[in-house]
């Protein structure tokens, strides 16, 4: 099998990913998962789709994560080996698009307008 890549984003996190055959080594930015998130919780929401497919020792996974912070970068990995795995297989895309896996989450910061301090509060009024 040949390398299969795909990219995911999440707010202003962009996360491009090379899946390969081997034993279940994922690496983020030439770093371990584990030392790249040391959260638990991180590691896990990278992890989903290869858990829901039980197959988290079938391949071995390079991931380059640029832009926004932890949890967005790790949403943002979550989609891009959902997106790989899909492309590897395509019968997996309903298991993985009932878990919500599939879909690109839209929402991000809304910008910030002029005459105002962020993007809906407003200065405080003064009558007089």
């Amino acid at each position: 099998m040949e390398v299969v890549n795909a990219i995911g984003r999440r707010k202003a996190a962009v996360a491009r990913v090379f899946v390969s055959e081997g034993t279940g080594k994922i690496t983020i930015n030439k770093r371990d998962l584990a030392n790249y998130f040391p959260s638990t919780i991180l590691q896990f929401i990278v992890k989903q789709p290869l858990a829901k497919l039980s197959v988290e020792e079938q391949y071995d996974i390079k991931i380059n994560l640029d832009g926004g912070g932890f949890k967005g970068q790790s949403e943002a990995a979550r989609l891009a080996i959902a997106r790989a795995l899909i492309k590897i297989n395509p019968e997996d895309k309903p298991a993985l698009r009932a878990e919500g896996f599939v879909t690109r989450d839209p929402r991000a910061v809304e910008r910030k307008k002029p005459g105002q301090p962020k993007a809906r509060k407003r200065f405080q009024f003064s009558k007089r």
